[in-house]
């Protein structure tokens, strides 16, 4: 067994934590759960650190970590989650910020659509990986990751008609 190089790991951490739980906050759409998913994702990586150190998959074992957790934690608290409360518009353009506001209305509807079509949509657009770096966070085929993604992007874009910002969909989503 190898050696565990906790400065190495030190530094990992350092240069990764912060976008692994934008990552984690896109995809569960709370920031409190983002850095409980981040550090169990930083955990894992912790355990198996001494046989990722030599390979050159460290940000992508990384990655399906963090979604591993992530499902995990979901499956743990489905039972006791409560439906959220729909943020209101009017409550979000009281502070005269429009992009703000957009943001949280896409955040809402980004929480709209089903777990594995967001996962696929924030690691294909808003981390920009490739279909088949996405495939191997997730764990899936290529053609699971392109159809999932195509379903996200559909019924976000349905999410955002149905919140009345049809222009938000065709300004964030445009050509996709």
């Amino acid at each position: 067994m190898a050696a565990r190089d906790d400065g190495r790991y030190v530094e990992f951490v350092a240069a990764s934590q912060e976008r692994l739980r934008r990552t984690a906050y896109l995809m569960c759409g709370d920031w409190s759960t983002a850095a409980d998913v981040t550090q169990e994702a930083l955990l894992r990586v912790y355990v198996a650190w001494p046989r990722l150190e030599t390979g050159d998959g460290l940000p992508t074992y990384a990655r399906r970590a963090l979604v591993s957790a992530l499902i995990d934690h979901q499956r743990k608290n489905a039972s006791r989650r409560k439906r959220e409360d729909r943020v209101r518009l009017p409550d979000l353009v009281g502070d005269g910020t429009t992009d703000r506001a957009d943001r949280a209305v896409l955040m809402q509807a980004l929480r709209a659509v089903p777990p594995r079509q967001r996962a696929c949509i924030v690691l294909r657009y808003f981390e920009d990986l490739c279909v088949a770096d996405t495939a191997a966070a997730l764990r899936c085929s290529e053609g699971t990751v392109k159809s999932q993604t195509s379903s996200g992007i559909s019924a976000l874009r349905r999410e955002l008609e149905r919140l009345g910002l049809p222009d938000l969909a065709t300004a964030t989503l445009g050509g996709i």
